[in-house]
Formats: structure tokens, sequence, C-alpha cells
């Protein structure tokens, strides 16, 4: 770590009273020490993080981070407070805080780098020389690693001891592997990692861990694995290639559980094993028994949590075919206008000088696009619940659903029946000589065998009918039904701005497309002028009362035009993150009216994206701009009224982030 941290880095009466004040001191040190080219840019990086999930530890230790353009360097900067800092660990304030700075293209050094500050964290020795040093220089130094803990020389603890003499006797110890990963990677991946370890240690268990952080991981050696007595995952994104786990106990958790109560785990994993619970892990487990509430990842989360899980890992793979399939029908609409879906195959029939022919090619390759829809849709869902085995089933559902008439509801629950009855065949115990070809070959022929049966004799046929009532619904809606749906897809477009909600409206939006009727077009342009209004809210504001934000604010502002312009509603998020309270309500209400009035103006959309760059494929289009505007001044006039009264508010209480100054910033929280 010799250039991540300087004496210059280092602030040993950190009087700062709350994160955002100590963030704020701690990144002033690295722009000083042009490690950080935009402070506020960089904090807001900080925010949105933090955001996420809270960074406090227990132990009094804080650990802000995050990866930004706005770092030149990979960075450190330490502060220490007498008074304590909230983070959000359960055992109270952090005294010790360390701000890293990892630049947006880290490579693996820098990682590797950051990662031993995260480990030596848990060693006890080493956090009492940092609350008792005096010096700045010294500290920094400690923090670098000049200057060895006395943890490296201390004698075997009794456990340790007893471990050495039950290996020398012959008799092997416990066995774990393990794997820690967090949505950064950058410290509570190797933190969870080295409090497994130590604890292991501790107990006399053998624990190996495999980090699995954003820049990459070294898989376990498969010999490790399959000696191995249980399995932990400590985990906050998802664990790759599950099925080498296959067939061991699982304590599935959170990363923090992993940091902050590692001889908990071993002992659960203890009392797994004992107790022979084997198919605790499968192929790609879906579910598990953990019931930890430290923030772990959807697989051991409550049903909806995984269901949305499930949902949105079919939805995004979809996605690229709806917006490449759909942009190129609807251009193809733009040249030949609507009848060119009826025209002969290009394959038989092309003239190169002719503009229906090229307007034909594309509505002909858009629609070819669009019909993986459904099927990578079911494809995916599965996927997300079992991994590669049920890719097959999947796909094979997705397209009975289509010959059923079954559409994007049947690829659905196609996906979702894929999905259980791989994970059902996975927790059949098998010899170990057929493991190796159940994945390639059992698996998918059976599962595809169930799913077919299912989708053609079961369900497929009440799900068509579902469809075809859902498509008869949408195309009668009319009225107050109209208007009301309306300020639904505008609520949910606006309030996570690209997260699960907003992924779920415009899912249910573009899935009307794949068999376009007039209500499931009017839906479609509904959702995309909803989604470009919180942008274009925040631009419009950042220009009319420039002194309500900082200096990034109002550069992001200008960059908002464009891509609220665009259908790019995350374009917001940075405003979001600084200040949810008062922005996202807004937007909200904005998108809500324009939902409304697009729903009741009667505009259609036949492109599944593109702004108002497809403005000439809209049906009443000036009312559908109208609509946008409409929403767009309402949202930006909350937000102005909001960030204005707190502005205004006595005793200063108001005034973080509202002047407009280069050092201000608004507060995460109110």
């Amino acid at each position: 770590m010799s250039e991540l941290i300087t004496a210059e880095l280092v602030d040993l009466d950190l009087s700062a009273a709350t994160k955002d004040a100590a963030a704020r001191s701690l990144a002033e040190r690295m722009v000083a020490a042009h490690r950080v080219t935009d402070l506020d840019g960089f904090l807001a990086d900080v925010a949105a993080r933090e955001a996420q999930m809270p960074t406090g530890l227990d132990g009094g230790i804080g650990i802000p981070h995050c990866r930004s353009e706005h770092v030149s360097a990979p960075t450190l900067a330490f502060g220490r407070s007498a008074a304590g800092i909230d983070f959000g660990a359960a055992d109270g304030p952090a005294d010790l805080i360390f701000l890293i700075a990892a630049p947006a293209g880290a490579d693996d050094d820098h990682l590797t780098i950051l990662s031993g500050l995260a480990r030596r964290l848990m060693d006890p020795e080493f956090t009492a020389a940092l609350r008792a040093g005096t010096d700045p220089a010294a500290v920094a130094a400690l923090i670098r690693g000049e200057e060895p803990t006395a943890q490296a020389e201390a004698p075997a603890t009794e456990a340790e001891a007893e471990a050495g003499a039950s290996e020398a006797a012959g008799s092997a110890p416990f066995r774990i592997v393990a794997v820690t990963s967090c949505p950064t990677g950058i410290a509570h991946t190797y933190m969870a990692a080295e409090s497994l370890a130590a604890a292991g240690r501790a107990e006399g268990v053998e624990v190996t861990v495999e980090t699995q952080g954003s820049a990459g991981f070294k898989k376990l050696d498969p010999s490790v694995v399959a000696a191995a007595d249980a399995v932990i995952w400590a985990h906050d994104v998802e664990v790759r290639e599950k099925a080498r786990f296959r067939g061991k106990p699982l304590v599935d958790v959170g990363v923090k559980a992993g940091i902050n109560r590692p001889a908990e785990l071993i002992a659960e994993a203890r009392r797994k094993a004992e107790r022979g619970e084997i198919a605790a892990v499968s192929e790609a487990d879906g579910s598990t028994d953990s019931g930890d509430g430290d923030g772990s990842g959807a697989d051991h989360a409550h049903f909806g949590v995984r269901l949305r899980t499930y949902l949105m890992s079919g939805v995004s793979y979809m996605v690229p075919f709806v917006a490449a399939g759909g942009l190129l029908i609807a251009l193809s609409f733009a040249i030949g206008g609507y009848e060119i879906a009826s025209a002969k195959s290009v394959a038989d029939h092309f003239v190169w000088g002719e503009a229906d022919s090229w307007a034909a090619l594309l509505n002909q390759i858009g629609s070819a696009a669009f019909a993986f829809l459904v099927p990578v849709l079911a494809g995916y869902i599965a996927y997300g619940m079992a991994d590669r085995p049920a890719l097959v089933p999947g796909f094979v559902g997705g397209a009975i659903a289509l010959t059923v008439n079954a559409g994007f509801l049947g690829g659905l629950v196609a996906g979702l029946l894929a999905g259980a009855v791989v994970m059902a065949i996975q927790r059949v115990p098998v010899h170990a000589t057929l493991r190796g070809i159940m994945p390639v070959l059992v698996i998918p022929l059976i599962a595809s065998a169930v799913v077919g049966f299912l989708m053609f004799i079961v369900v497929g046929k009440p799900i068509a009918s579902l469809q075809s009532a859902l498509t008869d619904w949408l195309n009668g809606l009319s009225g107050s039904n109209a208007v009301i749906l309306g300020v639904v897809l505008g609520l949910m477009m606006c309030f996570d701005m690209g997260g699960p909600l907003n992924k779920v409206a415009y899912a249910f939006a573009v899935g009307g497309l794949a068999d376009p009727t007039d209500g499931s077009l009017k839906v479609m342009a509904a959702v995309m002028a909803a989604g470009m209004v919180p942008p274009l809210a925040l631009a419009l504001a950042t220009t009319v009362r420039k002194k309500l934000f900082t200096k990034t604010e109002r550069e992001n502002g200008r960059a908002a035009w464009v891509l609220g312009a665009s259908f790019i509603t995350e374009g917001a998020i940075p405003f979001a993150a600084a200040d949810p309270l008062r922005v996202i309500p807004s937007v909200m209400a904005g998108g809500a009216v324009t939902g409304a009035l697009s729903m009741a103006f009667g505009a259609t959309l036949r492109a599944p994206h593109g702004g108002v760059f497809v403005v000439p494929l809209i049906g009443e289009p000036f009312l559908y701009l109208l609509a946008i505007a409409a929403g767009t001044l309402v949202a930006t006039a909350l937000v102005v009224l909001l960030k204005g009264a707190r502005r205004a508010a006595p005793d200063g209480a108001g005034e973080a982030g509202a002047t407009g100054s280069d050092d201000s910033r608004v507060t995460v929280a109110a």
C-alpha cells in the first residue's frame, strides 16, 4: 500500500458529527492530494454506495467506499473520531473511519492492495494500534503495513494447538469452504473472508475462502471443495457457479454476517453437517433456510424477493431483443408505413433501389428478433432459478407459450415452471457416476418433457385465455380506467428510476409489443413518457433555480436534458441519491401526471425505446409531447418548492447543499 495513504490523508481528530460530513472531510484531503478530481461528484458516488447498504461494521469501524470516475488513483483516507459517527453498525457509532476510493477501472492489483487493509481490520491488535497512535505519519505507515502487528507473532491459541495435535494424530479437522462477495468487491468481500478464516483458526476448523469480488474471482480447487464437510455463503450478490457446492450442507447469509458473527456461522455449519443436511445445496439452489437478516442475497430472502429476482433476470436478458427488434420494426414503419408488415419475404423479393424493400428488410429482421422475446424471457427466468441446466426447458417452454398463443404471460409461467422442475430434479440423490451427465443430458431431457407436457396439456390454454382477456381489457380501456392505469404506470416508472418497480412497468409494456394492440401501444406510450420525466424535470430545475444545486448537480443537469430526451430514466439517479425525500416524491407526481395524460390523450407507441427520437412513430405526437411537458413542469415545481423550503428552514437546518457552492452538498437523509 506504499502509495495509497500518506500522513496528509490521516486525520486523528476528525470532528465531523455525521457520516456525510466525515466523508466530505476525508474527501477534501484526497482532493488536496490530487487523488480526487471532483469533490461533489465523488461524494455523490460515495452516497450512492452508502444507500445500497450501510458501511458500518461491529467494533467501531466505518468503511465508506466506492468506485468513481472522479478518482485518479487508488486512495485511502483515515479519520479517528472521539465522539463516534453512526455508519449503521449494530453495535453503535464508529471511531475508526476509512474512506476508500477506487478508480472506476481499477485493476486486480489495486483491488488486491485495498483488500489487504480490509483483512487487517479484522485484527484487534491492528485496530488497537490505530486508536493509540498519535503521529499521522506513523499511523499512515501502520496502515501501509510497514509495521508488523503483534498478531503475527502471537502464540497459537488453545483451539489451534488442539487442532494441530489432532492433525498430528491423524484426525482430520472439520473442513469448510466459503464464498464471500459484496456489490463493490472492495472491502466487505475480503473482510468477511478474513473474519471467517480467523474464526476457523480459533475454533480449530479448516476454513478455505473464495472471494468473488467485482474484478473477478479465482475458483477454489475442486479437490478442496470435494473434501469440505460444509459450505458457507456470505454474499450480497449472486454466488457464481453454485453447482460446485451441490450435495453439501449450506449456511447462506449476507456478507455482514460473515464479518460480524463468523463463529456462529461455523457452529451452524457444524450442526447441519452433524444432522446430515446434504440436500441443502443443489445444482443452483433457489431457497435456503438461513433466515439471516443481514442483508443477504436473494437466494435466502423470502419468496417475494426471490421471485422478483428471477423475473428481473429474465427481463434483463429480454430487453436487448426488445430494443433491437422494436426499433428496427419502428424504423421500417417510418420508411414504408404500417402496411410494410405484410410485405413479401425479402429472401424472395428484394430490390436494392426500392425504399419499400429496405423497409421490409428492417421489418423482417426486427420481427425475427422479436420472435425470441418470449423464449428468452422464459429461458433466463429459469436460468436465474436453476442455472444453466434450466436454459433448455425454459426456452422450450417459452416457444410453446407462443405456439399455444399464451404470449408474454405464458413465457413468465413457462420460465417459473422450468426453473422449479429443474430444481426438483436436482434434489434427487443420484450415483456419483451419473453426476457428470446430469446437467447436460438428463436434466434438460426430463425437464423439457415435463415443461412441454404442462404447457401443452395443462396450463397453456388457460394462460392463453387469460392473455386474450388481458388484451381485450387493454383494448377496451377508456376514460377513467385508462387514466388510473396511466397513473399507476407513471408512479412505478419514477419511484426507483431503473430499479425493480421501473423494470416491472417497462416489462409489462414491452410484453404487449410482442402481439401489439391499440391498448398495449397506449401502455407503451405512457410508460416511455413517464420514464422521461425525472431527468427532464431535474435538468429544468437546475436551470431555473441554480442556487438550489451544487456545481456538480448543475453539470449533471445539463447531461440530464439529453438523457431524459432519450428515455434514460437513470439520468435522475444522482439527484435522487443525494436528496431522496424531496426528489423521488416530486418526480413520482410528475410521472403520474404524464402517464395519466398520455392515456387520456390516446397516444400510442410502437417502439420500445428512443424518447423524442421516435416521435414520428407516436400516435397523437403533439398531445404526447404535451403530456411529457406537463409532468416535467409539475415535477420541477415540486423539486424547487421542497428544496427552497429546506433552504429557508430556521437555524440552518436546511443549508446543506442549498448554496450551490463548490463545497456544499445535499445530505442523503433529511
